[in-house]
């Protein structure tokens, strides 16, 4: 795991020592994410520069050193992320007459693209990635991402010069780098909580698409082309269900899972696994200690708020399996404490509040380990959201009704007080009427008007409902894959949201969380669960081997009930949440309320102020429960502070 960052000045008008100190400065931006060395290469020639960071995990030697050099000399490569199959890939070109110098993946994906070309060289790689590539002979830049977005990579045209890298920071320490607020990504982060690929906070910076292998020459003429397309993944799958049996199905992943784990255990330098507790992470952890000699060292978070807190079932998971275990509970006043660091690591406005924990458990794993394997993804491939059953449910009973009543239901609703809502509490029976009714049923009211599954489920996860009231003079571009159809016919509404949830949820929240938390405190975060193989193997499966009887993940659950008991693991799922809408209304009051009161907003000059004012207010009445959209709020003013020596923050606040 590493940090890659560099330039292309096609006027070449540098000299061979301004770009080695101009990429150098890049590269020490992005420090944390690789402690252990860094390097630059530079052609004067052409005005490219490339810059490296390395957390060295595989071959510790100087061989392993970036920028590396093809043995033939014609390719530089910089490289994040690890490969699981490197050894088969050695074996294979070693047979073709390959020669290496050490054993590192970076060595072996370097003389691969030289042998088979870049694009057929990721279709083989097994493994979380991103890199740039120089091709000397044909002075062409290459540059590619993972099969999911597991490691990020940004790119863009600015002021003339071609800039690329695993984070934006390392772009604002060149001198030529414009900052420019884009305030349609602007708009569409309130919408989701983080700003959606292929924005950035940044005009003319795109995050690099999932899967996407993109080539630039030296007229600046850009190309680029899938090397795997989950949308014909998931095609394959839906018209092609696997026809064996249960138990086959449950041994066939099981197997792969242990393969998938086994993999990532690999590693020159200590290594251990976060555990909730919960079906994903226990499998992971599971599956580690079944094929370990030692005790796996396992990591958790806990809360004092019993309703959030999921550390003493991982505690109990962790026994049984004979992990060495470390956990660590949460305060709210250390929550704040941490908060002030989180925007030196997110670069641009991100605001799932889980990130919180996901540095602190980071944090306490790294002075154990190096590595450190995660369950994330489970819920996507395996149907474990809470909202898949609820939507689903929902939206069959919309289908029912005719759009007339369903417009006469929303405005019927809404012409409620939301805090009438809650007093129906008062005259129901206890348990038929849920917490914050009125939070609730507006909800409802929007989704009575949704024309489609795609546009249901947009609102359904929608942070602000209309964003672009929110930002002044901003106009929200629809983004992908919200913004058109997919041309994929699903029979149910709940693999359209693992579909949907898969293309933007998962990689622009779940996995930026696990990248910036892990690489802040430089530990390297992996997640066996997104092998792209298991990713094939779920889209084949039939929808009753992920949800049946009102549960999700049953296979999953299978499998895991083969090395850990169920009454260990059968529980409501709870995520890994924090209670940020107690705590706003208690101990972060104050400090909430001074980032949101209207003279700080109407200084700013770029939010409504009547309306954040509106809904900050609402939730401290306790009628609406605005937790997510009010953090979001709060992320911005934390990350414009730290900010305040580039444009973003001139433009900004």
């Amino acid at each position: 795991m590493c940090g890659l960052t560099g330039f292309w000045n096609f006027k070449a008008s540098m000299s061979h020592e301004d770009l080695c100190q101009t990429v150098e400065s890049m590269a020490v931006a992005i420090s944390h994410r690789g402690p252990d060395s860094a390097g630059v290469w530079v052609d004067s020639n052409v005005g490219i520069a490339l810059g490296h960071r390395r957390l060295a995990i595989i071959d510790l030697s100087e061989a392993g050193h970036q920028p590396m050099i093809s043995r033939s000399g014609r390719s530089v490569i910089v490289y994040n992320g690890e490969i699981y199959n490197t050894a088969d890939l050695r074996t294979e070109l070693a047979a073709k007459g390959c020669e290496f110098r050490g054993h590192s993946d970076t060595e072996v994906i370097l003389e691969a693209c030289e042998l088979w070309g870049v694009k057929a060289t990721c279709q083989r790689l097994i493994g979380m990635f991103s890199f740039a590539l120089w091709d000397r002979a044909s002075k062409k830049l290459l540059l590619t991402r993972d099969r999911l977005g597991i490691k990020p990579l940004y790119w863009g045209f600015n002021q003339g010069t071609l800039f690329f890298g695993s984070q934006l920071k390392s772009f604002i320490s060149h001198p030529h780098f414009k900052s420019e607020l884009d305030t349609g990504a602007l708009t569409s982060y309130f919408r989701f909580n983080y700003v959606p690929t292929p924005y950035s906070i940044f005009k003319e910076i795109q995050k690099l698409p999932a899967a996407t292998l993109l080539t630039i020459d030296a007229n600046g003429q850009v190309s680029d082309t899938l090397f795997w397309d989950f949308k014909t993944v998931v095609q394959q799958g839906l018209s092609a269900r696997s026809v064996q049996s249960e138990s086959e199905l449950v041994e066939e992943l099981d197997v792969l899972l242990r393969d998938a784990v086994k993999r990532r255990m690999i590693a020159d330098v200590p290594l251990g696994a976060f555990l909730s507790g919960g079906i994903d992470s226990s499998t992971v952890v599971a599956l580690m200690q079944a094929q370990s000699s030692s005790p796996i060292k396992s990591f958790s978070i806990g809360f004092s708020e019993e309703a959030y807190n999921e550390a003493k079932y991982a505690a109990k998971v962790a026994e049984y399996l004979g992990t060495e275990h470390h956990e660590c509970y949460l305060s709210a006043l250390e929550a704040q404490a941490i908060i002030p660091e989180l925007s030196n690591w997110f670069d641009e406005p991100f605001a799932d509040v889980s990130q919180i924990p996901t540095f602190l458990v980071s944090k306490i794993a790294r002075q154990h380990v190096t590595v450190s394997l995660s369950g994330d993804g489970g819920d996507e491939l395996f149907a474990g959201y809470n909202r898949y059953l609820l939507g689903h449910r929902i939206w069959q009973k919309l289908t029912l009704l005719p759009m007339w009543l369903k417009k006469m239901g929303s405005g019927g609703i809404r012409k409620i007080d939301a805090k009438y809502w809650d007093k129906l509490n008062t005259f129901l029976p206890r348990g038929l009427c849920p917490p914050l009714m009125g939070d609730k049923a507006y909800k409802l009211a929007d989704l009575l008007m949704m024309p489609d599954r795609q546009a249901f489920y947009c609102s359904l996860v929608n942070i602000w409902d209309q964003p672009a009231n929110l930002v002044l003079g901003a106009e929200e571009t629809p983004p992908y894959p919200w913004r058109e159809p997919q041309g994929i016919h699903f029979e149910n509404a709940i693999e359209e949201m693992q579909f949907l949830d898969t293309l933007t949820y998962l990689a622009d929240d779940i996995l930026t969380k696990v990248d910036r938390a892990s690489m802040a405190v430089s530990l390297e975060g992996r997640v066996p669960l997104l092998d792209h193989r298991v990713v094939e193997f779920a889209w084949r499966l039939p929808l009753e081997m992920k949800v049946k009887n009102g549960i999700g993940k049953r296979i999953l659950r299978q499998v895991l009930n083969r090395y850990v008991p169920s009454p260990l693991i059968d529980r409501p799922k709870m995520g890994f949440g924090v209670p940020i809408d107690q705590w706003l209304r208690g101990p972060l009051r104050e400090w909430a309320e001074d980032l949101l009161s209207e003279n700080h907003l109407r200084q700013q000059g770029i939010l409504d102020p009547v309306i954040i004012r509106q809904r900050w207010l609402a939730h401290l009445s306790g009628q609406r429960n605005w937790q997510y959209s009010i953090w979001g709020r709060i992320d911005v003013s934390s990350l414009a502070g730290k900010l305040e020596k580039i444009t973003l923050v001139r433009e900004f606040v």
